[in-house]
């Protein structure tokens, strides 16, 4: 069996909101073990919509939709339906006054443009939504089930958790889960893994798929199995194999992130970490603040521009930078010793790179870590600009401290 999401609305399209519920949807079809092939987007037009419900009913045996369920002329869900399935609507009066009630009850009149929300297709299956105004429905054509349910998260997530998902349950005899686990590596790039790992993504049950982000990738494994245990010992040898085959690039699982693996493992092995940065506009501290050990192993931060403003606030010896130039490897390696210092921490983490990293000749990127035993230097990179240059930037500084922590190679 498989299903299909459409999401209706034009101000998707446009942009003008993010499209949150086929994400939420498409987590909750997994633990009843139905496999999502398709989302679709579509904008206010009735002649659009009804194509692609048309579509949609062909190849997919449930098709669930959100939005166009309001009561305004651009709200076409209903008529399209009707369209898509060769079926009239009819207005249900028993609706019109679960509506006006809905209204009375918070102190208001009921317009007349709400009795188009109780317009149904004939013969469909009525799910009533206590949460809004808009109630929903459930139409069965040729052998495949259409369900249309608000585009109002709040709503769309109460119909699916206590009408939608039993429904399906219980009219498919749905009894499959299917679990997912991601193994999260940094330091390696997306196609040295495809290298390391293709084989395993030749498998049917599990899957096995990969996803590059800015400094790191994500190895999805996802099976379909009847209970949690089974999916368990189904993902578990896929699992390890991928540890053994990648090693020291694997830091973390699920939703663990870089900056949480880096301050458990501080706080495990009592120290604290200070940073100092010129080129991350202060993220790295952020990350490092809000990590889940954050308050205990962040000793602090600072977030220094400019050579200016790192010289006169990190104390960084004029005869430095006029012998070495800036950045270079050893203003690097004095920031790291003065942060350090400076917020009495155990280990000292600097990134100091130029102004303009996107000059044809912007210099690197440079990386120390200062530790009780002296001090380590990272390998020099070329600067990157905008949200994922500063997030691969972040990520290779986080990631030298938890090979340091761990006692891998720096530069592997």
């Amino acid at each position: 069996m498989q299903a299909e999401i459409v999401t209706i609305g034009t101000e998707l399209l446009l942009g003008e909101i993010v499209d949150t519920n086929s994400a939420w949807i498409a987590q909750k079809l997994m633990t009843i073990g139905l496999n999502l092939y398709y989302t679709t987007t579509v904008g206010d037009n009735l002649a659009r919509i009804t194509q692609v419900l048309s579509t949609s009913l062909e190849r997919s045996d449930v098709v669930i939709t959100t939005g166009g369920l309001g009561p305004t002329v651009d709200d076409m869900t209903r008529d399209a339906v009707a369209a898509a399935t060769g079926r009239e609507l009819y207005l249900d009066e028993e609706l019109v006054e679960e509506i006006a009630s809905h209204f009375n009850r918070r102190g208001h009149r009921m317009t007349d443009n709400n009795r188009k929300q109780a317009l149904m297709p004939t013969g469909a299956r009525i799910i009533h939504n206590p949460m809004g105004t808009a109630p929903s429905f459930a139409v069965e054509h040729n052998g495949h089930i259409i369900i249309c349910l608000p585009g109002v998260p709040h709503e769309m997530q109460y119909l699916m958790e206590n009408e939608v998902i039993p429904y399906l349950c219980e009219r498919f005899n749905l009894h499959s889960i299917i679990k997912s686990r991601v193994v999260r590596t940094c330091g390696i790039g997306e196609s040295a893994i495809d290298a390391r790992i293709g084989d395993l993504m030749a498998l049917s049950n599990p899957t096995v798929g990969t996803r590059a982000h800015f400094g790191q990738t994500d190895i999805r494994i996802t099976v379909k199995a009847d209970s949690e245990a089974e999916a368990e010992a189904l993902i578990a040898p896929v699992e390890a194999d991928i540890r053994a085959r990648l090693g020291e690039y694997v830091f973390g699982i699920d939703t663990q992130t870089l900056s949480d693996v880096v301050t458990e493992t501080l706080v495990a092995k009592g120290l604290r970490l200070a940073v100092v940065e010129t080129v991350t506009q202060g993220h790295m501290a952020q990350q490092l603040g809000g990590a889940s050990c954050g308050a205990n192993a962040f000793a602090g931060g600072v977030n220094l521009p400019t050579m200016e403003a790192l010289v006169s606030t990190m104390g960084i010896p004029d005869d430095l930078i006029s012998t070495h130039g800036y950045p270079c490897q050893q203003v690097a390696d004095a920031a790291a010793k003065a942060v350090c210092r400076a917020h009495n921490a155990d280990l000292g983490l600097a990134i100091i790179g130029p102004v303009d990293m996107a000059a044809p000749d912007a210099p690197a990127v440079h990386y120390a870590i200062a530790t009780p035993d002296g001090i380590l230097c990272g390998e020099p990179r070329r600067g990157r600009t905008g949200p994922s240059g500063r997030g691969w930037l972040i990520n290779l500084g986080l990631d030298m401290v938890r090979r340091y922590l761990m006692g891998y190679p720096l530069n592997s």
